[in-house]
């Protein structure tokens, strides 16, 4: 069972997210986690792709496909499917990646950023996102390892896999690969983002960490303390001005900050 931490206290939240990063060969704190937060504790971690329901298998292609159709060229640095797959999540497609960050207070705004539901507990994920690709096919592992790379760019991965179906092709079991996404725009710098990819379109995350659960723990943002991490998230410029640049992420960012407490 994964490891579910509880804070009770601001100082408790910092200390968890920022456990187990001390690199002693680096002599420097440098975390190989990941980090996804969620307002709702109870959410867990399917793609858009499931939620969207039906044949995965069968949408996935011509999600895609389509797509790329009705895209411009130029709206991806190289004609790779890892980077379209990546604009096309950006973009709100429903894909099989899931979103990551690798700053736990960047995850924590995403957290507590919906006011309707500062009634419940949020959760901040951390998974291990180095350890989870020990148990990628070799030839990925070996690829990381001669690039001095802990992660995938889809330059990188493209060198072994071409496309989804390749990918799934490589291992009968299921694996986890982290990419880095490219420098589409400001969002994506700013919120300093990875994705996973699962090797199959209709497998959860959460399913394939059961059997694994050293690899990832969650720590719980009790409901009660969510207006003091918001708070000092906004004092300390993690807020959607910064997070999302543009009129849309400042409006955001105005109308929450301006919103009267209330109860919720």
């Amino acid at each position: 069972m994964i490891d579910e931490i509880r804070v009770e206290s601001w100082p408790e939240l910092q200390e968890q997210l920022f456990s187990d990063s001390w690199q002693e060969k680096l002599s420097r704190f440098r975390s190989t986690f990941a980090f996804r937060g969620r307002n709702d504790a109870a959410e867990d971690l399917r793609t858009s792709l499931i939620r969207l329901g039906g044949d995965v298998r069968a949408i996935e292609t011509p999600l895609l496909r389509s797509f790329r159709r009705y895209t411009r060229r130029e709206a991806v640095p190289s004609d790779s499917a890892w980077d379209w797959l990546a604009l096309a999540q950006h973009h709100g497609l429903p894909t099989r990646l899931l979103d990551w960050t690798y700053s736990p207070l960047v995850a924590l705004h995403f957290a507590t950023a919906s006011l309707e539901r500062f009634d419940r507990d949020g959760v901040v994920w951390m998974l291990d996102y180095v350890e989870a690709q020990q148990e990628a096919p070799e030839q990925l592992r070996r690829l990381l390892a001669d690039n001095a790379m802990d992660v995938f760019s889809g330059e990188l991965l493209g060198e072994v896999v071409a496309g989804l179906a390749e990918l799934e092709r490589l291992a009968a079991e299921d694996y986890v690969v982290f990419l880095e996404p490219p420098a589409l725009n400001e969002r994506i710098v700013n919120q300093y983002s990875l994705f996973s990819l699962l090797s199959r379109p209709d497998v959860r995350l959460d399913e394939w960490l059961e059997s694994r659960p050293h690899l990832a723990r969650r720590v719980i943002v009790p409901a009660e303390l969510k207006w003091e991490a918001r708070d000092k998230l906004d004092q300390a410029n993690l807020t959607e001005r910064v997070l999302f640049p543009g009129l849309d992420g400042l409006s955001r960012w105005l109308a929450r900050y301006y919103a009267p407490r209330g109860d919720g």
